[in-house]
């Protein structure tokens, strides 16, 4: 049985639904947590930390898809990805789509887009530095050497964790890299078939209930 010392976890489709609407019963089962329970989105780092503390985990959050990490509610903002890079793609995309932004002045490492175009098609139009990623809530330009798992990969290294000791879970195609590096890797029931594929575990349940389950799967509660 693998027993984790870590967990990162997705918010958005992982521990809320479709509707945003987040899993009260998730929650409570995060705050038993006796670990570190890092949260991981694809969201801006105000976000993130508002919901860290609003569910009461650690401060250490994963933003903009891994293009941000933070340590501590009153410190930093570390950026690792480069947000020209991404603005130069969606560039080149809007000669093509009807581009609309999300949270553009917001975002440090990364540019959102609404989903309204086909996402295969602007692949293959984005040079080889950047990427697109679909969260199922938005489209994501972001840096090529950025991810969930290396943001993830480098809080382990600074918190003295090694990365093998966490366990992941996730629901989209933005979380296959963390599930990857992670030493255990779930997928909750609603989650992207691309994730569920590089998954060590896929829960029954979706969403929050899905957490839940996956956290008395590890023995955790």
């Amino acid at each position: 049985m693998f027993r984790p010392k870590a967990i990162a976890i997705d918010i958005d489709g992982t521990l809320t639904d479709k509707r945003r609407a987040i899993n009260c019963r998730a929650v409570e089962a995060l705050r038993k947590l006796k670990i570190h329970v890092v949260l991981a989105t694809g969201n801006i780092s105000c976000f993130a930390r508002t919901t860290a503390k609003l569910i009461g985990v650690s401060d250490i959050v994963i933003c903009e898809n891994g293009g941000v990490v933070r340590f501590s509610y009153d410190g930093d903002d570390i950026v690792l990805g480069d947000k020209q890079k991404c603005l130069k793609a969606a560039e080149i995309l809007s000669k093509h789509f009807k581009i609309e932004f999300l949270d553009l002045e917001y975002r440090k490492s990364e540019v959102c887009v609404r989903r309204t175009f086909p996402i295969e098609e602007a692949r293959k139009l984005l040079p080889r530095d950047v990427k697109i990623v679909d969260t199922g809530f938005a489209y994501h330009i972001t840096d090529a050497n950025v991810s969930k798992g290396k943001a993830l990969k480098f809080i382990a290294n600074e918190i003295g964790i090694d990365v093998k000791d966490f366990a992941a879970i996730g629901d989209s195609e933005n979380d296959i890299e963390m599930l990857e590096v992670a030493g255990f890797g779930i997928a909750v029931a609603n989650a992207d078939l691309k994730l569920k594929e590089v998954a060590d575990l896929v829960t029954s349940k979706p969403n929050g209930d899905g957490v839940v389950e996956a956290l008395e799967f590890l023995g955790l509660l």
